[in-house]
């Protein structure tokens, strides 16, 4: 991932840190007759949840064997079974991750964090449910699933399985380093026994395996391309939600020299330069000393093309039509960069003057720099910092977006969306610059998906807006399709017609996505 959109995925990330809980929706008609049991019966043992409302939840349930000891950087082994019930109403530790951000998770994690978490409707249903997995973002270093509350898209009308993950961060799952004898993607081999858990017992929890939606935002979405080009999940999902990450784009995956650069000063900073016997030092580091020396190369983790979890390139692989070819749902927000502007603006403690805009953006795009200035004139903002965000925005997301969305729709169906509206919902106690709006910004989609007490509560209108949205990416994920009664029409993006559909507060219907952020003369600047 670019350092911009890092910086932005942490400003946002910061604040996604904790485990949220929020109060349930109110309950469907279905869960008021025959409430489904607390305990469940697993493949690898039983579990008891809890019933709150509309919904069940069972957390901290483990999908793999601890990856400590002699199992650090070893791909994923099966649980040890149990035959006691086991406790699952509180979270597993999150994966341990540096705490150099505010997005980081309270007290860092730990190794020992192969968990996820399961959100089911109260009631019963006479046939199974749509299953969601969702994969949390944080530049591939920070997060975990409990911090997503997912009774929201459980309860919606469609009614889902919804399953919450962890996977290994940062060096512990995307290392890639001369000296370390390890595989690489670790964490998206995690993913992968994350799907194969869901697999097997969907069905204990009223979900059915053969109807699986893989979702995530940022560097989750990213995963998300990544398994859509993988061998190792052909099969395990069969719809496909990628938010805010353009597989096409440059920043999805690494080669195994960029990988392998990358390790090196993660390694220079754990042992020092011309260390030796890396492999038997870097497994004998304490995990504290190792998420230390990570935090230097959080701007870079992602998936590394090992010919093997990833064979080739994603951008290239999905070109080219060498991918899973499920359905689709892509998309991002109107604003991703906003954050960045305003963190600038906030910690300059002033606003953004029209020179400092120039400048900044002589900095970003060198001798292009007049071009985009001519684009972008400072007088057609409301403010510099706005002006800023616009460009950021275009620049490094919404091209690759309607890249990807193209790319897409070459091969299998896809919808296309985009987050909007003048305001959305913003994180608590996080001041927002004086000069702008930000609008739609980075990761502020996903509180109108989850409870997540660490945004600002919505509103009247952006209740309506969550209520339609969720409705949406259920329907999505129990047909492949968007339409459903009672949401206003989604037609599909087809090379033909590249129908993107807005979602803001009383405002949802097609907007002109290549207009609006300026993709002819990005593609311009590209080309010459």
């Amino acid at each position: 991932m670019s350092p911009l959109k890092s910086r932005v995925t942490a400003l946002a990330a910061a604040v996604v840190g904790a485990a949220l809980t929020a109060a349930a929706p109110a309950p469907v008609a279905e869960a008021a007759e025959r409430p489904l049991p607390s305990r469940v019966v697993t493949a690898e043992g039983p579990v008891r949840g809890a019933v709150t409302g509309a919904v069940r939840t069972f957390q901290g349930i483990p999908y793999a064997a601890p990856p400590t000891g002699e199992r650090r950087w070893e791909k994923p082994q099966p649980v040890r079974p149990w035959s006691a019930t086991l406790d699952a109403r509180t979270p597993g530790s999150a994966c341990a991750q540096p705490t150099d951000q505010p997005i980081s998770i309270a007290g860092g994690g730990s190794e020992d964090c192969l968990y996820l978490n399961v959100t089911t409707p109260a009631g019963r249903s006479a046939r199974p449910r749509p299953v969601i997995v969702w994969i949390h973002g944080g530049s591939f270093a920070y997060g975990d699933g409990a911090s997503y509350g997912a009774a929201k898209l459980a309860a919606a009308r469609q009614g889902a399985v919804v399953v919450t993950i962890n996977y290994r961060l940062g060096a512990f799952g995307f290392l890639s380093a001369p000296g370390l004898r390890a595989p690489a993607n670790l964490g998206l081999l995690d993913q992968q026994a994350a799907m194969r858990w869901v697999a097997r017992n969907a069905n204990a929890f009223g979900g059915d395996p053969g109807n699986v939606t893989l979702m995530g935002q940022s560097g989750g979405g990213y995963s998300v391309c990544a398994q859509l080009v993988s061998p190792g999940a052909r099969g395990l999902f069969h719809k496909a939600i990628v938010q805010s990450a353009g597989c096409v784009g440059p920043d999805g995956s690494f080669t195994r020299a960029q990988a392998e650069e990358q390790g090196e000063a993660v390694v220079a900073a754990a042992l020092g330069d011309g260390a030796e016997d890396v492999d038997s030092r870097l497994r004998a580091l304490p995990t504290a000393d190792l998420v230390k020396a990570s935090a230097s190369g959080h701007d870079g983790f992602r998936p590394v093309v090992d010919g093997e979890v990833v064979p080739e390139a994603p951008a290239r692989a999905i070109a080219a039509g060498r991918f899973a070819r499920v359905p689709v749902l892509h998309g991002s927000t109107r604003d991703e960069m906003s954050g960045l502007a305003g963190l600038d603006e906030v910690m300059a403690g002033k606003p953004l003057t029209a020179g400092g805009y120039a400048e900044k953006v002589a900095g970003r795009f060198g001798a292009d720099a007049p071009a985009v200035l001519a684009e972008y004139p400072v007088e057609r903002y409301a403010a510099p910092g706005a002006a800023l965000s616009a460009v950021l925005t275009d620049a490094e997301w919404s091209t690759a977006a309607l890249d990807t969305q193209r790319a897409l729709a070459r091969h299998t169906s896809v919808y296309a969306y985009e987050f909007a509206g003048a305001s959305a919902p913003y994180f608590r106690n996080v001041p927002r610059p004086a000069s702008f709006s930000l609008g739609t910004g980075h990761m502020t989609d996903l509180a109108y998906l989850f409870e997540n007490e660490l945004f600002e509560p919505l509103d009247g209108a952006q209740a309506e807006l969550s209520d339609a949205v969720v409705g949406y990416w259920s329907r999505f994920a129990s047909t492949g399709r968007m339409n459903g009664p009672g949401l206003p029409v989604w037609q599909r993006f087809t090379g033909g017609d590249a129908y993107v559909q807005r979602l803001a507060s009383g405002r949802i219907g097609r907007t002109d996505f290549a207009a609006d952020h300026h993709y002819a003369f990005w593609k311009g600047l590209a080309s010459s």
